[in-house]
């Protein structure tokens, strides 16, 4: 991580009026959470993402999906929030961050202070029954999906899913368009630890770029928004974004 980059990207934040974040899961692995794509460790070089993790799976085969989602709903619920997320709760105090768009689930954005955080792909605290659309807090269901066996609705019997999204669901249609807004209008895009291959939230670094705003990739590997990038920074989240708040302080 070079010095010069940090601080080429602390200049623009401090210029900015309107600073976005949009995170992925980078940001949340050095606590603990796997990530999905990582050439070494991802989740998704192992499994068939459309089998455990799409919404047509989940109909047929809720039991497939139970059996994977119920360990990593027990990684999640045990994390807490690393360097990284404090960072960003930190700069939404002493920048213009004025919204943080993330692809995670895990609610950690929140637990380290962060306001303005918008959930791309929903969370962790609901679920939804899918036949008569009841929507009742997860912790009810905890203990069923832990243990990978499939929670159902106590007014109608039907399937029970967590309020996150599968392949093949539409965003949240709030979110989405806050986060299409907030690419549209600000100065500044820093993305973080999102390997920028899901759709649509891999395009609000092209919209924020077709409306004049700079874009800042801070990501481990490569992504495939780096050719249009200001500024790329390749190194872990939990050291660079303290790096960038220490020299913001300054």
């Amino acid at each position: 991580m070079a010095d010069y980059a940090i601080q080429q990207a602390a200049e623009w934040i401090q210029s900015a009026s309107y600073v976005m974040v949009l995170t992925g899961a980078g940001v949340s692995t050095p606590s603990g959470i796997p990530d999905f794509r990582s050439p070494s460790s991802g989740i998704w070089n192992k499994l068939d993402p459309m089998a455990v993790a799409s919404i047509w799976g989940y109909y047929e085969h809720p039991d497939v999906f139970y059996r994977w989602f119920g360990p990593l709903a027990r990684q999640i619920r045990q994390a807490k929030p690393n360097r990284a997320h404090f960072a960003l709760a930190e700069l939404e105090q002493i920048a213009q961050l004025k919204l943080l768009s993330t692809q995670n689930i895990d609610g950690l954005h929140q637990t380290a202070g962060s306001r303005q955080v918008v959930e791309l792909h929903g969370h962790l605290r609901t679920s939804t029954c899918l036949a008569c659309a009841e929507q009742t807090p997860l912790e009810d269901h905890w203990a069923l999906t832990e243990r990978g066996e499939i929670p159902r609705c106590q007014s109608c019997g039907g399937l029970v899913k967590p309020d996150v999204i599968l392949f093949g669901e539409p965003l949240p249609y709030d979110a989405l368009r806050a986060s299409q807004e907030g690419a549209l209008f600000c100065d500044v895009l820093i993305s973080i630890g999102t390997s920028l291959e899901v759709e649509p939230a891999a395009d609000l670094p092209y919209l924020a770029k077709r409306s004049g705003s700079r874009v800042i990739i801070f990501n481990r590997q490569p992504t495939v928004v780096d050719k249009i990038a200001d500024l790329v920074i390749h190194a872990d989240a939990a050291t660079s974004l303290p790096a960038l708040v220490a020299t913001l302080r300054r």
